[in-house]
């Protein structure tokens, strides 16, 4: 099993290219199966969640090429299995996002149940209780989902919490139902609003993408289209943050500056000084960092995806941060790691109150998760001596050559291959 090792206490100083956005390409991928015509995507990153979905919707008949380094072609012709097994969706969650086109596209689907997740609960019924307002009988045996509709129809659905996956999920199948169909409370993300994009490309009718309701007029058939996916915002604030900690000057170039707006917010409260185009984003911190206070919320509010690298950052910041996370109920274990380099962390339900220290030390640590790996890695960069990461196949599932990346930077990083 790989490993990672950082040398830390190094600034860091240069440029990189932030990668396509993994949580925007799997549904972007997913959408292939309304079409009979080809879908060609670009700045696909390569990430081990793409290559899964690549092989799930290749064993449903889907053909998927991969055209060039960013580039991918799907063309779902023939839908020969609409099934998704669990040997698949145990390994990423998204894999329920197949659930909608299916039923829309074949009238029948066979998905396992996602199963456990070390963050917390992501329950799907959500999911569950939209398709069948819109006329599809679904049924749970031996962990699957067994869901059949002749034709679904639109409707008035308002979610009980707001979810992207049930959010893109229902907006896919609402594409290909008969009438309108009203999601209230949807999620607001930025990948929503990248898959609306692409299904506007294919020829679907949607209004209010990226607001609370959205509006989907079904039409009879979906074409192929082309699309570029967006900029991953996570690895964006994941790449700030680090600098944030680390200290130096960095530029990132092709990030989602508008999709940014919580997290730069943060960054320039704890004292660093943001420089923002609409090509790159430049950010630099000479001083040692203060503490920040945040709380997770569904966009526009701070990412749950950002609180693991800004704990790491807290680590080593001037002062007491008080995290707080209301997303998921266990997804603090990041915490616990950073003790082990010597962090001040107490954790008091759902918020870890953070003591800023002067260093961190480097040790041996396991990651638990994606993000939490990102928060690892921020803590290896500024400790004292070398840090070691286990588990880092975490890391390759959302990050498109870590190492490389932060090498360019200017960080001591390698892979150890097991």
């Amino acid at each position: 099993m790989d490993r990672l090792r950082i040398e830390g206490g190094r600034p860091l100083e240069g440029e990189v290219r932030i990668s396509g956005a993994k949580n925007a390409a799997l549904p972007i991928m997913c959408a292939a199966l309304l079409s009979g015509e080809p879908l060609e995507l670009t700045r696909v990153p390569r990430l081990v969640d793409v290559s899964t979905m690549a092989k799930l919707l290749a064993q449903m008949g889907v053909e998927v090429e991969r055209a060039g380094e960013e580039q991918m072609r799907l063309a779902a012709r023939r839908v020969t299995d609409p099934s998704a097994p669990y040997e698949l969706v145990k390994t990423m969650r998204a894999s329920v996002l197949v659930l909608g086109p299916l039923l829309a596209r074949c009238g029948r689907a066979r998905v396992s149940l996602p199963g456990g997740c070390a963050i917390g609960l992501r329950p799907v019924d959500q999911h569950v209780k939209g398709l069948q307002a819109m006329g599809a009988t679904i049924t749970v045996e031996h962990g699957y989902m067994n869901a059949v509709a002749e034709r679904l129809r639109g409707a008035r659905i308002v979610m009980d919490l707001v979810t992207v996956t049930g959010t893109e999920n229902l907006m896919m199948a609402a594409a290909l139902a008969e009438g309108e169909t009203i999601l209230e409370n949807a999620a607001r993300e930025p990948e929503v609003v990248d898959l609306a994009r692409c299904l506007s490309a294919m020829g679907a009718k949607i209004e209010g993408a990226g607001t609370p309701v959205v509006r989907i007029t079904g039409v009879g058939t979906l074409r192929g289209a082309r699309h570029a996916v967006m900029p991953d915002r996570i690895e964006t604030g994941t790449y700030l943050a680090a600098a944030a900690a680390a200290g130096g000057k960095v530029r990132l170039v092709g990030a989602a500056l508008q999709a940014l707006d919580a997290t730069l917010e943060k960054l320039r409260e704890a004292g660093a000084v943001v420089r923002a185009s609409e090509s790159a984003i430049e950010l630099e911190m000479r001083e040692r960092p203060r503490a920040v206070s945040l709380r997770t919320e569904p966009y526009p509010g701070f990412p749950t995806d950002m609180q693991a690298q800004f704990m790491a950052l807290a680590t080593v910041a001037s002062g007491t941060a008080l995290i707080t996370e209301t997303i998921f109920e266990n997804r603090f274990m990041h915490a616990l790691e950073l003790q082990r380099l010597g962090a001040d962390i107490s954790l008091q339900g759902n918020t870890a109150v953070v003591k800023g220290v002067e260093r961190l030390q480097g040790a041996s640590v396991m990651a638990t998760d994606l993000r939490a790996s990102a928060g690892l890695v921020i803590a290896g960069l500024v400790a004292d001596g070398v840090t070691t990461i286990e588990r880092i196949y975490h890391l390759d599932r959302g990050y498109e050559a870590l190492e490389k990346k932060l090498a360019a930077l200017g960080a001591r990083v390698e892979r150890l291959r097991s």
